[in-house]
């Protein structure tokens, strides 16, 4: 099991480390803190996204023209990257 480029084992060893330190009772505790933290996060970035959006309009910019012509680039970048390394690959 791989997360992040982190093992099975690691993810057990960190375990272990934040219940030795904090006890298991404040891991729930934790963990919530953690994920509120998180939503707000996200919600955050949402209300810039949201933001961005609206003056975007108001600009009368058409950002999914844009979004389209960069996802586009962005494929053509990964489709040629991939010729290059399927042919490395193929060697080994």
């Amino acid at each position: 099991m791989m997360f992040l480029f982190i093992s099975g084992t690691e993810i057990v060893f960190i375990l272990f480390i934040v219940v030795m330190v904090f006890g298991a009772d404040k891991i729930p505790e934790i963990a919530r803190g953690l994920g509120k933290g998180m939503r707000q996060l996200k919600d955050a970035t949402n209300d810039v996204k949201a933001e961005i959006q609206r003056s975007a309009e108001k600009q009368g910019i058409n950002t999914d023209e844009i979004t389209g012509n960069i996802t586009k680039e962005i494929d053509d970048i990964k489709k040629d990257i991939d010729d290059v390394t399927g042919s490395i690959k193929r060697r080994m």
